[in-house]
């Protein structure tokens, strides 16, 4: 399987151009549209539908903060959702508990300021963790702190996808 960021001619790290990634996506996927492919035999079209998938793959692993540090780190051989290891930091699932308790509380009393609030909150956590991510990718070679950022990014991100759910049950 080729490396996501080879395929996008990119330099693998986690603090990419958004723009670079963009053009390179437009670039690779204009190569295999379906129209270059439509008066050619069913296995160029079918290689040229796996390339897509692989480009429209590769594209949204690189355009997602999570998903792109969690790539890099699978690129070093380390599993960043290994479900053996389940040690994190107390204080941070202790928050988690109390961010979900508050999660509870906001939809058992249909509160849709609170939940805007929430979801708020929630996303300056997602930007002071991606920025955590950033910076130890950049300064450090410390693969285990960049793991253990990257489990607590999942654990707001699903946060985050819950309270846009229930938003959304409300609008």
């Amino acid at each position: 399987m080729q490396n996501y960021f080879e395929l996008f001619d990119l330099e693998a790290t986690f603090a990419i151009d958004d723009q670079a990634l963009s053009h390179a996506y437009q670039t690779q996927v204009s190569k295999f549209h379906p129209d270059k492919f439509a008066s050619k035999g069913s296995s160029e079209q079918l290689q040229a539908l796996q390339n897509t998938s692989l480009i429209n793959s590769a594209y949204d692993a690189l355009k997602s903060p999570l998903e792109r540090a969690s790539y890099l780190l699978t690129l070093e051989g380390i599993n960043p959702f290994d479900e053996k290891d389940t040690q994190m930091d107390v204080g941070f699932l202790m928050a988690q508990i109390e961010l979900r308790e508050r999660l509870e509380d906001i939809k058992s009393q249909q509160d849709e300021l609170g939940l805007d609030d929430y979801i708020g909150s929630i996303q300056v956590h997602i930007a002071e963790n991606v920025a955590s991510i950033s910076q130890s990718f950049a300064v450090s070679d410390d693969l285990q702190k960049v793991k253990n950022l990257v489990r607590e990014l999942k654990f707001y991100s699903q946060l985050k996808k819950e309270a846009n759910c229930l938003m959304d049950e409300w609008l």
